[in-house]
C-alpha cells in the first residue's frame, strides 16, 4: 500500500492544478486575442482608409477642377501631386504579413498619415479652403476644446412647429 501512494505528487498538488490551468487559460486566451485583434484590426483599418481615401478624393476633385478650368497655379499643383504621391505610397495590404513572408521594407503607417495629413492641410491653405480633418469623431471648439458629436450645432434651425408631433402621431 505505501508503494501505490506518492507523497511527492501530495505536495505539488497545487502547482500541478495551477500550471494545467494556466496552460488552458494561454490556449483559450489565444484564440479570443486573434479573434478580437482581428474585428478591431478590420475597424481601425476602415477607419483609417476612410479618412485617407477621403484625402484622395479631395485632392483627385482639385486637380480634375484645375485641369477642366486651365488654372496655372504651380504651388497648388504640386501639393495635389505630392498627396497623391504620398496617398499611392500607403499600404493597401496588411504590411506585416509582408514582413513574415520574407520582404524587410517596414512601412511606418503613423508617419505616413502624418505626412499626408500635413500636405492636405498645405493643399487647403493654397487653395484657401478650410479643411476637415476626418481623424476623429470630434471636432475642436473656438476656445480650444474638444466639441462630441451630441453637442455640435445643427445645420438648419428646425422651429418649434415642426418639433411637436403632428395629429396622427406622424412627423415628417
Amino acid at each position: 500500500m505505501a508503494d501505490e501512494f506518492d507523497l511527492e505528487a501530495l505536495v505539488h498538488l497545487e502547482q500541478t492544478f495551477y500550471d494545467a490551468g494556466y496552460a488552458d487559460g494561454f490556449a483559450h486566451g489565444r484564440i479570443h486575442g486573434l479573434i478580437e485583434g482581428r474585428a478591431l484590426g478590420r475597424e481601425k483599418g476602415f477607419e483609417i482608409w476612410e479618412e485617407i481615401g477621403f484625402y484622395e478624393g479631395f485632392a483627385n476633385t482639385w486637380q480634375a477642377i484645375y485641369a477642366k478650368h486651365g488654372h496655372n497655379d504651380q504651388r497648388t499643383m504640386h501639393h495635389i501631386k505630392h498627396l497623391l504621391d504620398l496617398i499611392s505610397q500607403f499600404p493597401r495590404i496588411n504590411p506585416s504579413a509582408a514582413v513574415v513572408s520574407g520582404a524587410t521594407e517596414e512601412v511606418d503607417i503613423s508617419k505616413l498619415q502624418r505626412q499626408i495629413r500635413s500636405r492636405y492641410k498645405a493643399l487647403c491653405a493654397s487653395l484657401g479652403v478650410k479643411p476637415t480633418l476626418r481623424a476623429a469623431d470630434t471636432e475642436a471648439t473656438e476656445g480650444g476644446g474638444i466639441q462630441s458629436a451630441d453637442q455640435q450645432k445643427q445645420v438648419w434651425k428646425l422651429e418649434e412647429d415642426a418639433r411637436r408631433p403632428t395629429m396622427q402621431g406622424l412627423s415628417f
